[in-house]
């Protein structure tokens, strides 16, 4: 079990989920360091009194410098919180495959190194946690969103066997699976969608304009499942930032934490339904739901 002398790295701090997790760490005697590509995006963190570290989880050299910084500064990472990520929405046929590697970079092959780097601290201290921000979107799949689910049925899976292989050094993995959340994800995500273009994607990078775009009827649907979300689900149903902190805050001082964190209604529902339903009602279900074109 970590105990609050131990160090917590955050990735994703400049707003949201990270940002949230952060303060309420801070607040229940954790040494915090809070984490975004650029230091300014954290003043306001850095004056309620959490340290913070340059931290793009894109970049090897960013990565490396900021484990050593705090491993300098407080000994090893003693809780690592994998938050930062976003959303690509886009068909398939239409998503460059530069746009699908920046996705993966972010989402998961980010995670997966900045757990390699602090996995040895964590073993020769004998404890650790690692919490993975996960999604429902790793259990379940909406459309529109191939490879937002894809990088996150990844980090689920990561997840699965990586507590398998640490458990014998008392090193923790848990998940933590928001549902529908009041952040900016839901406007980058849309505007992901927005951008994606009308013709096939191509090896040389984005693809040229087409007149007839043969996706047009279903990304507009698509699209407007982001409007009915802001409008409805998310201010009768929708967790706020705190909601999912005050989970991870949880799952970080608990003696033994569950594998998974599922919150929200929302979330619970479409995943039991999604493992009951043969899989051609669940489509079904979600066509009529979204309005996609047949």
């Amino acid at each position: 079990m970590v105990g609050r002398t131990d160090p917590v790295l955050i990735t994703g701090c400049s707003s949201g989920i990270g940002r949230a997790a952060a303060l309420r760490l801070h607040d229940a005697g954790f040494t915090v360091y809070a984490t975004a590509r650029r230091t300014d995006a954290l003043t306001d963190v850095a004056s309620r009194g959490l340290r913070t570290v340059a931290l793009d989880v894109t970049d090897e050299h960013s990565m490396m410098q900021a484990v050593a910084a705090v491993e300098a500064d407080a000994g090893p990472v003693g809780v690592l919180i994998n938050n930062a990520g976003y959303g690509l929405y886009g068909p398939v046929e239409q998503v460059p495959m530069a746009e699908i590697r920046r996705q993966f970079e972010t989402n998961f092959f980010g995670l997966v190194r900045l757990t390699q780097l602090v996995l040895p601290g964590m073993r020769q201290r004998g404890r650790g946690r690692i919490l993975n921000v996960s999604s429902m979107g790793g259990r379940i799949t909406l459309p529109g969103g191939a490879f937002y689910h894809a990088s996150k049925y990844a980090v689920e899976a990561l997840s699965d066997a990586l507590r398998m292989e640490v458990a014998q050094f008392g090193i923790d993995v848990v998940l933590i699976e928001p549902g529908p959340v009041k952040t900016p994800w839901n406007d980058v995500a849309a505007a992901s969608l927005t951008t994606a273009d009308g013709g096939p994607a191509t090896a040389d990078g984005p693809p040229a304009a087409a007149p007839g775009d043969p996706y047009r009827e279903y990304k507009a649907a698509v699209g407007a499942s982001f409007g009915r979300t802001q409008a409805g689900l998310l201010g009768r149903f929708g967790s706020t930032s705190d909601d999912i902190a005050k989970v991870i805050t949880h799952a970080v001082t608990a003696r033994r934490p569950r594998a998974r964190y599922l919150i929200n209604p929302v979330a619970k529902s479409l995943v039991a339904m999604n493992r009951v339903l043969p899989a051609r009602a669940y489509d079904s279900l979600l066509r009529r739901q979204y309005g996609l074109p047949r």
